[in-house]
């Protein structure tokens, strides 16, 4: 067995030896590759299919669900932080009725990628988080966004026999913005969709309304610390950058459109030019019907910076007063205008407002006579605005414009079927605020039902109407004592209350005329000053001529 066994292995140890494949293998990644490259001859590699347009859609909802499931989870996070407030508070049983109705309700807020609504009249709320003055009083939030465009008014109450419950009131208009919303996501749907309207030969308006410290100028103006100003997050720049991009695109670029900018208040029934140096404005109308507003200084602008620069000029020189609501109360409404003209003509406007605080007498009633004057010219004007939104609303031939200075400046805003608003009422999410809240929700529900009355047809006129229709009231005077009329009856304001708003906006008038005659007495003092001293002059000399003297 050996002997025959012997041949076989040294047989076999030869081949291996005389074998230099088996001694040095191929390493095996090699092997692979090589194989591949000789399927790669024979087999035909497909190229990647493009997605169907279904496999498109079920990715871009899991994106959605996605993102609603995670502002979901930051919402309950939030909730659950705020249960910890300190059970001392004085509120905490109703805090605790609104954290039990919150925790049933499915939260939908508005993302950026939802889509824009294209409508001539546009309303909005926003609400503002606590600050810090409310956190350190330990209030207590009453206002609900479950989606985008519900919102929810938690408001206490406590029955006769001390029982507390909650008044849950629900409002639903165009857009909500909650707390977390930034302002470029408000500018989204609000503002942005208004700029292709003044390319279109249109008129564009935006305004914010709401209480005193709600948030307008830090929504329209930019971010505020301390004294200083970043604009560029305000809707004036975010406007104005989109209306340079339009200005240079493909579309609009052979129109050769300029852009300039024009920064007034109205305080107090008078208007003021916030770039020249608060110089006083008179608003006239000319024999073609057109309101003008005469000196008013539009200063023309390449760039987003040169709007910044005017922002900040104009916001420094801005009205400010104190208030029980915000010490740095903005008691003025501040008009921004962005103008496109084509060979110096008026081609477009948009019109960009920070309304005054609609402080109700319990803010101002107990103060001074100025600041009583300033509640009443404010609140007329915030009556006046609704009228004319109702009158575009309804396309009626006749607009009340002339009831109070700023519809009277914005008097093309709300006339021709190119004219669109959008309003953006900004609330106050604390529980002291709450009846405040309501009345600003209740005045922005009703300017919401006017623009769904949009093409509907018109109430029956009122004889105040139809004089004003046949071209009765004769001259501006009594046509604004008649929209005056017409405003006050729409909103059921009793004869006392008329009779102050008449009174005031003829003193304003008779005001505004004398210091227009003072200022035509002072430039005339001042020619007269300046050629009195050329003859003192001439009469130096030796051979004056003394029958020119």
């Amino acid at each position: 067995m050996t002997l025959s066994q012997a041949p076989t292995k040294r047989t076999t140890a030869a081949s291996v030896a005389s074998t230099p494949v088996e001694r040095n293998p191929m390493p095996p990644s090699m092997t692979r590759s090589s194989e591949l490259e000789d399927l790669h001859d024979t087999v035909l590699i497909p190229e990647p299919k493009i997605k169907s347009a279904t496999v498109a859609n079920i990715e871009k909802l899991q994106k959605e669900r996605e993102e609603r499931r995670a502002q979901q989870n930051h919402v309950k996070k939030q909730k659950e932080m705020e249960k910890n407030i300190d059970p001392g508070n004085p509120n905490y049983q109703f805090l605790l009725m609104i954290r039990e109705y919150q925790s049933q309700i499915d939260y939908r807020p508005l993302k950026m990628s939802d889509q824009v609504m294209d409508n001539r009249i546009s309303v909005c709320v926003r609400k503002r988080p606590l600050n810090k003055k409310e956190i350190g009083k330990k209030e207590i939030e009453v206002i609900t966004i479950p989606n985008r465009d519900h919102l929810i008014v938690h408001q206490p109450q406590v029955k006769v026999d001390l029982t507390k419950y909650l008044d849950n009131q629900k409002f639903r208009f165009d857009y909500t913005f909650d707390e977390n919303t930034s302002n470029e996501m408000v500018y989204k749907f609000t503002a942005q969709p208004l700029v292709k309207t003044i390319f279109e030969q249109g008129f564009a308006t935006c305004f914010a309304y709401g209480q005193t410290g709600s948030g307008k100028t830090h929504t329209m103006g930019g971010d505020f610390t301390g004294k200083n100003q970043n604009c560029a997050g305000g809707i004036y720049a975010l406007t104005a950058c989109d209306v340079f991009k339009m200005q240079h695109s493909q579309q609009y670029r052979k129109l050769n459109l300029s852009v300039s900018c024009s920064f007034f208040e109205i305080y107090g029934g008078k208007v003021f030019d916030l770039l020249k140096h608060k110089a006083l404005l008179r608003v006239l109308e000319d024999g073609r019907k057109e309101v003008q507003v005469v000196g008013l200084q539009e200063v023309p602008v390449a760039s987003e910076s040169d709007v910044l620069d005017l922002i900040r000029q104009g916001t420094d020189m801005r009205t400010a007063g104190a208030t029980s609501a915000n010490s740095n109360s903005s008691r003025s409404h501040a008009v921004f205008q962005i103008v496109l003209r084509k060979d110096k003509k008026l081609w477009g406007k948009f019109s960009l407002i920070d309304l005054a605080g609609n402080e109700r007498g319990q803010d101002t009633g107990n103060s001074d006579r100025q600041t009583r004057l300033e509640g009443a010219e404010i609140n007329k004007s915030l009556l006046a605005l609704k009228e004319c939104i109702r009158a575009m609303a309804k396309n009626s031939q006749h607009v009340p414009f002339r009831t109070s200075k700023l519809t009277l400046v914005l008097r093309d805003s709300f006339i021709g079927e190119k004219a669109r608003t959008c309003m953006i009422a900004m609330i106050s999410p604390g529980m002291s605020s709450c009846e405040h809240t309501i009345n600003t929700l209740r005045y922005a529900d009703r300017v919401k039902e006017l623009g769904a009355d949009e093409g509907g047809s018109s109430p029956p006129l009122g004889d105040d109407e139809l004089m004003l229709r046949d071209g009765g009231g004769g001259d501006d005077g009594e046509n604004e004592d008649a929209d005056l009329s017409l405003v006050c009856s729409r909103n059921g304001t009793d004869k006392n209350t008329f009779d102050m708003m008449k009174i005031i906006s003829n003193l304003n008038s008779a005001e505004e005329d004398a210091l227009y005659s003072q200022y035509g007495v002072e430039q005339s003092m001042k020619m007269w000053q300046k050629e009195i001293g050329t003859l003192l002059g001439r009469s130096s000399t030796v051979d004056y001529d003394t029958e020119n003297f």
